[in-house]
């Protein structure tokens, strides 16, 4: 029989290096499971042990502030959306079926506050609309003073409109023109061609606009506390108000497992819809064109003009407002002078009261630094094992893969609340603060690396070595022009999302460790015209900071990473 001359040595030979294999593997995935097992799984483990106890279930108190926060978060969120897409609707029509001057100067524009710190989109409608705006100290008796409500709804519209842009603007700028053509030789008007044609067709790009922009709105806590303050009670806001102001544990839990839960279900029906919006339409070349009948150039001109200005005012203010003194500081009655001023600035670099516990804001900016560089050097160790495992998926990649993802699903404050109930005392610790960074910033990474890794064309090694390159060799001919751009970019996101991080942070933060949103919230709530013009001055370096990295992102972006 052929089994009978089968060689058993070859199988004893072949099966070490599988086994290696298997190990090596595993090996790969051990720091990053040990990361996640001790700072996400744990805390979201003691989290639920505090919130499925009987005592807080059912008392009526926890029940009926949940249940209010719950409709509170509802409400606020179903307005912002609507007014999101009242604005990015029109928008979207306009960047994919019109042509004109500017516009990819606009586009980017609309793009630029997705990618800002919460607190930067805060502090820029600050710098307008609040009782230390430019708005009203300019137009002091002007009969509209938007309440913070509103304030709050606006900064939503402008943090979320790109999205509304981006998803259903690719979806209308793919419609076959033949549907439309049809439709009209057939004797249908306009609203009957959108009604029955593109409307049905755009409907999953829509509704997966309208989760994602729902679920940004859900989630909001920065815009919400700096622009209203703890009376607009949302989950988010209530959990921290539980968590650190009136102290009550249990209830900051079972928020944030509400939170969670629902935070799931619009990521798996987001999941499924976006599934659709890829399959919907195949790629086609632009169909967009000048605006040619009267109609549609009012059109484009008035709506390209208020887009120009509803994204670029905001942005603007913020350093104008940060050099220019517009009111009195504390004690201050005739000496003051108004107008051009670099005090601000000037002033994040003075101890003016020599307080022992004052911790000057130029301090902070470079704890956010310090932090920032921690987290980058966490990030990659961590992110390039697992990326390079996934690269070359197996069923032990496919098993764990989805795991990676879950911290984006849970709140930056329930992550704070999480470390305060698993480490207690511990998290006066500073390094805490870079462990949370890290674990929003590492699915970032990860997804930033895996692409590049898994593109090295194999045969272009084998190719080197056969010329006699030696390993080092081939690793700076091959690999190395590929993964230096690659691990950049991914550097350069978990340097950006550690600079502006503010929930997590304000939860697990020490008053001798502030970062720069945070001081910047701190300078917020405090009264007279040098704080209020140095939270304008902090706020505006980090705009800068947040900009800077997101251009080298956009020049180092390797094909297709960076998209989760």
């Amino acid at each position: 029989m052929k089994s009978e001359n089968v060689d058993h040595s070859k199988y004893k030979w072949t099966s070490v290096p599988v086994s290696l294999f298997t190990n090596l593997r595993v090996y790969l995935w051990l720091p990053t499971i040990l990361f996640l097992l001790s700072f996400f799984f744990y805390p979201l483990f003691k989290i639920l042990t505090l919130t499925f106890n009987l005592n807080t279930l059912t008392d009526p108190n926890n029940l009926l502030i949940s249940s209010n926060s719950l409709l509170f978060t509802f409400y606020q969120a179903t307005l912002s959306t609507l007014l999101t897409f009242t604005l990015g609707l029109p928008a979207a029509i306009l960047f994919s079926k019109f042509n004109f001057p500017g516009k990819s100067l606009l586009r980017a524009l609309t793009a630029v506050p997705f990618m800002l710190p919460t607190v930067v989109v805060a502090a820029a409608f600050n710098s307008i609309f609040s009782p230390r705006g430019l708005f009203s100290f300019f137009f002091p008796s002007f009969i509209i003073h938007p309440s913070p409500f509103i304030l709050i709804l606006i900064a939503h519209t402008f943090y979320n409109t790109s999205i509304v842009i981006r998803i259903v603007g690719n979806a209308i700028s793919r419609l076959d023109p033949k549907l439309e053509a049809s439709a009209r030789s057939l004797g249908a008007d306009t609203f009957h061609v959108w009604k029955d044609v593109i409307l049905p067709i755009l409907r999953p790009s829509l509704l997966a606009a309208a989760l994602l922009v729902f679920m940004f709105d859900f989630t909001s806590f920065g815009v919400i506390l700096l622009l209203g303050g703890s009376q607009f009670a949302t989950l988010e806001v209530e959990i921290y108000i539980r968590a650190l102001q009136l102290p009550n544990l249990n209830l900051a839990a079972l928020l944030s497992v509400i939170q969670l839960i629902f935070t799931l279900i619009f990521s798996i029906l987001y999941s499924r819809t976006i599934n659709q919006v890829s399959t919907q339409t195949a790629p086609r070349f632009s169909q967009a064109r000048p605006p040619k009948t009267i109609k549609e150039k009012i059109f484009v001109t008035t709506l390209a003009l208020f887009l120009s200005s509803f994204f670029f005012l905001p942005l603007i203010s913020l350093p104008i407002r940060s050099l220019t003194r517009l009111e009195a500081d504390r004690g201050q009655r005739t000496e003051v002078q108004y107008g051009f001023t670099t005090d601000y600035y000037e002033e994040l670099f003075i101890n003016r009261r020599g307080s022992l516990f004052y911790v000057p804001p130029v301090q902070a900016a470079l704890n956010s630094l310090g932090f920032a560089g921690i987290t980058v050097i966490l990030s990659l160790a961590l992110g390039y094992p697992a990326a390079y495992a996934l690269a070359k998926p197996t069923r032990l990649e496919k098993f764990l893969d989805p795991f990676l993802m879950l911290p984006l699903g849970a709140s930056a404050v329930m992550m704070g609340l999480g470390f305060i109930l698993s480490f207690g005392r511990l998290i006066a610790s500073p390094f805490f603060i870079p462990i949370a960074h890290t674990l929003i910033a590492l699915p970032f990474v990860i997804r930033t690396l895996q692409p590049a890794l898994a593109s090295i064309p194999e045969r272009l090694r084998q190719a080197a070595s056969t010329l006699g390159a030696s390993p080092l060799r081939v690793w700076q001919t091959v690999d190395f022009p590929i993964l230096s751009r690659a691990t950049l970019s991914a550097a350069t996101f978990a340097f950006t999302v550690s600079l502006g991080e503010f929930g997590a942070t304000l939860l697990i933060t020490r008053p001798e460790y502030p970062t720069i949103p945070i001081a910047i919230s701190r300078f917020l709530s405090q009264p007279g015209g040098l704080n209020y013009g140095q939270a304008m001055a902090m706020a505006t370096v980090l705009m800068l900071l947040t900009t800077l990295s997101i251009l080298l992102i956009e020049k180092l972006r390797f094909n297709n990473a960076g998209e989760l």
